[in-house]
């Protein structure tokens, strides 16, 4: 057996192991480098913050190379309604591992306080479903017809969240727990004692903006996860923005990996953003890295000028 199905194949009992008993606990939502600009994905209290409506597109590829790698995309909407204490926002997050895929479809309120003369304390709702599938059956095991492989048809598994959002022009906190019921997915294998289930993600997030000088700025930022029974989840990022214009920066994942970032803002309204992981671990010597590409656009329905460039 190569060195690369032996990889492929540590990578599906992971997935196994994931989804699998209630005894076993793993963090099972998405994470994503640029954490920073898909907030709306984890925290529904993000919804208006931007104070114009904006559109964005992410799709992650992690781990090339590999088969049955993780890759997610991401597409979100939220806008501040005239009555300016409010936001809506819509999350669709399509994500997919090996043979399990899982589609979310997610709505998310949000009431806004002003905090004194520069900030806003927002409170979110997030309402929604996800749609599971996993065609088990379909994998290769040690155990020629092993009970545990049985397919799970898709099934819609209602769920929804809670989430704060404390922000003002140059600095941004939040606590998030976007899926709060822990839906049973599929049903108990008879002979295995199988049986899976969504596990709650808790999200802490902030970073902060500084001057270094008139054309350089300094962006540290952090989204730390946790799931009962997982390791503690962080990524610290550093972000440099140039003339106003260009975003660079290096992250850290804790105990996992490394990478780099880059956003080009076009216009006042269009940016772009590219993310380059390597993992840390063993599996770095088969995988081409994991790539992620945004693409955000805000709206202006009314006269006056876009707030550019957005730092968060």
């Amino acid at each position: 057996m190569s060195a690369l199905r032996v990889i492929s194949f540590v990578l599906v009992a992971g997935i196994l192991l994931v989804f699998g008993s209630r005894t076993t606990k793993a963090q099972q939502d998405p994470m994503f480098t640029q954490y920073m600009f898909n907030t709306l994905a984890v925290n529904p209290a993000y919804a208006g913050s931007a104070d114009i409506f904006t559109i964005m597109a992410l799709s992650r590829h992690q781990w090339v190379g590999l088969d049955g790698a993780p890759t997610t995309q991401t597409f979100v909407l939220h806008t501040p309604l005239k009555n300016q204490n409010i936001g809506l926002g819509f999350s669709l997050i399509n994500d997919k591992i090996g043979p399990i895929q899982q589609t979310g479809f997610y709505g998310d309120f949000a009431y806004r306080l002003k905090v004194g003369d520069n900030s806003r304390l927002s409170f979110g709702l997030k309402f929604g479903a996800n749609y599971f599938s996993a065609d088990l059956a379909d994998l290769e095991t040690v155990v020629e017809g092993d009970p545990a492989n049985e397919n799970i048809s898709g099934e819609i598994l209602p769920n929804a969240g809670f989430g704060i959002y404390w922000h003002s022009k140059r600095f941004y906190l939040g606590a998030s727990a976007p899926k709060l019921i822990q839906n049973e997915i599929g049903e108990k294998n008879a002979v295995s004692g199988i049986i899976s289930e969504e596990e709650r993600h808790y999200y802490v997030i902030g970073g902060m903006v500084f001057d270094l000088g008139d054309d350089l700025k300094f962006k540290p930022s952090f989204m730390a996860r946790l799931v009962e029974g997982a390791p503690l989840s962080l990524d610290v990022t550093a972000n440099f923005l140039l003339r106003e214009k260009i975003w660079l920066g290096v992250m850290y994942r804790l105990e996992d990996s490394f990478g780099f970032l880059a956003q080009f803002q076009f216009t006042e309204q269009l940016r772009a953003g590219y993310a380059f992981d390597l993992t840390t671990s063993r599996l770095g010597e088969y995988s081409g890295g994991t790539h992620e590409i945004m693409l955000n656009y805000d709206l202006r329905f009314t006269k006056g000028r876009t707030i550019s460039p957005r730092y968060f």
